[in-house]
């Protein structure tokens, strides 16, 4: 567990009539600015693109997967370094981080319209329009694949979850985003204050391993699901995205345009399947009928 992930405060802790003092630990809420720097000309250009509230904790991560969620970076080949910006930056050293690009690849900004400052709340506020966010994957989905998933398997990624989210079971502030094999191996696991925030790292450490794109994996998360959430999972070729909460209307929509399976309230032995059932093996009680007086 990341120390700086959790902060300790004093409390008064109120049952029923009785209040005590006691220590409680919460989830750190921190600025992070992400910085690019490239060459035009042979002159190094600085850019302050975004300022994201966050759970301090592979913020080098963070920044790789939010660069390239948002479409500003296609690849890991652009990446010549990222780290925190401790000789430039005067202070508040570890909240600044600093992706610097390799010569000849310069970050794609013109379709961002968008106020870059975002809250552990609200990931998408400030998109210039609905356009803009549309961001376009590198890796086309397609409902033609092999792709199947158990209702048995679909039903034990939450609990698996619920088991490892270390900084969750201290402070119970945290969302995370959780990535399995079809079989239902827990592959990585990144947890943060904002949602958005959480799946961005996830991203970011599969494109350090390689791993993109993730057409063979399943994306948990521990909350609701938003368009961006989806969006995001879309630009690492993400096809099966499964949530502990409710999806949104948008959500469903790009989910279906994008030939997405989306699966909503993951939960005590129940789910909804919104968009792609096709791959998602039911085993209903008719079903198990007909295969038991088919064996016969």
């Amino acid at each position: 567990m990341q120390m700086d992930s959790i902060q300790r405060f004093s409390i008064i802790k109120v049952t029923g009539h009785h209040a005590l003092p006691v220590t409680d630990e919460l989830a750190v809420e921190e600025p992070l600015e992400i910085r690019v720097g490239y060459v035009v000309d042979q002159q190094l250009v600085m850019k302050n693109i975004s300022v994201t509230m966050r759970t301090p904790g592979h913020d080098a991560e963070l920044a790789t997967g939010f660069l390239f969620t948002e479409g500003i970076i296609q690849s890991k080949d652009a990446l010549a370094d990222v780290s925190h910006c401790f000789i430039a930056c005067a202070e508040n050293k570890e909240n600044v981080i600093q992706v610097n690009l390799k010569e000849g690849f310069t970050p794609i900004l013109q379709d961002t319209e968008r106020n870059f400052y975002t809250t552990s709340s609200c990931g998408v506020c400030g998109k210039g329009s609905i356009a803009a966010i549309r961001t376009v994957s590198t890796f086309q989905q397609s409902t033609e694949d092999n792709l199947f998933l158990s209702q048995e398997i679909l039903n034990q990624l939450p609990i698996t979850l619920q088991k490892e989210q270390e900084v969750f079971a201290v402070t119970g502030g945290l969302h995370a985003s959780a990535l399995f094999t079809l079989s239902g191996d827990l592959l990585l696991l990144r947890e943060d204050v904002g949602r958005h925030n959480a799946l961005d790292k996830l991203i970011g450490a599969a494109i350090n391993k390689d791993w993109l794109p993730l057409t063979q994996t399943v994306l948990l998360l521990s909350g609701r699901v938003s368009f961006e959430l989806v969006q995001k999972a879309a630009m690492a070729g993400i096809r099966i995205i499964a949530a502990v909460g409710a999806p949104s209307s948008l959500a469903i929509q790009l989910a279906e345009e994008f030939g997405i399976t989306l699966v909503g309230f993951l939960r005590n032995q129940r789910f909804n399947i919104y968009a792609g059932a096709h791959r998602i093996a039911i085993h209903t009680k008719e079903t198990q009928t007909y295969s038991n007086e088919d064996k016969n």
